[in-house]
């Protein structure tokens, strides 16, 4: 939703500076210029992401649009299915969750958690570190190594997305250039035309190199940098999984695991220890 409401804030703020100035807005609609610029972008997107990439690069530019994933809620909802989880291991035993591990789609645990459910990335992440676990009984250190090789794997594979996108908005000051270029041609072969026609075709030329950098840094680069602070608290999420899993691993209680996995949480997210502490009160 923010995002297209600052999207709505840059065009209104340029058009309406520009309208206020005295500009006529009819001048801004450049159908050549428009093909020339959306069109190279869209060329250079494709010879610079593989085919196996482009179902992310869809599925990131939807998710600008979309409620983030990760929040004040979700988090919560992690700590409190954590502490679930750790209570039935000490409980019951790791052995007694074998078949909530392999199928978490049909577990009774995991989908009293419908947010993190909906994270396939996250259930992956941990429903494998359990089954790593089970299957090879490893020691502490073993399993932080384990965790830490997925985790660093999953975040590398996200950042290819944003800078992809940050390529294009760089690149597209230059193609307004080629735009603007291509213009003066055209305006070069009208010199003998009237003034009026002339400035026509400047004006023109220019709106390619208008749309250039507007696009670059009113667009493109803000997205860019939106898709790289949901990969932030992405990263949060996994490390609030990690930290408490290595912990309840080394012998820590579940509160006490869950505890740990609260402070890797931003601060604008975290809940107080005391929220925590109630919201476990009422899972015992």
């Amino acid at each position: 939703m923010f995002v297209i409401i600052g999207a709505v804030i840059v065009s209104i703020a340029v058009a309406g500076g520009y309208v206020y100035a005295g500009g006529p807005l009819g001048v801004l609609v450049q159908p050549g210029e428009f093909v020339i610029i959306f069109g190279a972008s869209i060329g250079a997107l494709a010879i610079s992401c593989p085919k196996k990439y482009l179902g992310n690069l869809a599925h990131s530019i939807t998710s600008l649009v979309r409620p983030s994933t990760y929040s004040d809620e979700s988090f919560m909802e992690l700590l409190r299915m954590l502490y679930e989880l750790f209570s039935s291991i000490r409980k019951r035993g790791l052995l007694s969750l074998e078949k909530d591990i392999s199928e978490p789609e049909s577990s009774e645990l995991f989908t009293r958690y419908p947010s993190f459910m909906q994270n396939h990335h996250a259930v992956e992440y941990l429903t494998d570190a359990l089954s790593y676990w089970l299957a090879t009984n490893a020691k502490p250190y073993e399993l932080d190594h384990y965790l830490e090789t997925s985790m660093e794997t999953h975040e590398e594979e996200h950042v290819v997305i944003p800078g992809l996108l940050q390529k294009v908005g760089d690149a597209l000051p230059g193609f307004g250039i080629v735009a603007a270029v291509l213009g003066i041609v055209v305006t070069m072969q009208h010199l003998d035309g009237p003034p009026e026609e002339l400035g026509q075709h400047v004006a023109a030329a220019l709106i390619g190199t208008f749309l250039g950098i507007l696009m670059a840094y009113g667009f493109v680069n803000p997205m860019a940098s939106n898709l790289e602070i949901s990969g932030k608290d992405q990263e949060r999420y996994f490390s609030m999984i990690k930290v408490a899993l290595l912990a309840f691993a080394q012998g820590s209680a579940p509160s006490t695991a869950v505890e740990l996995a609260r402070k890797v949480i931003f601060s604008m997210d975290r809940p107080t220890s005391t929220d925590l502490n109630n919201a476990l009160k009422l899972k015992s």
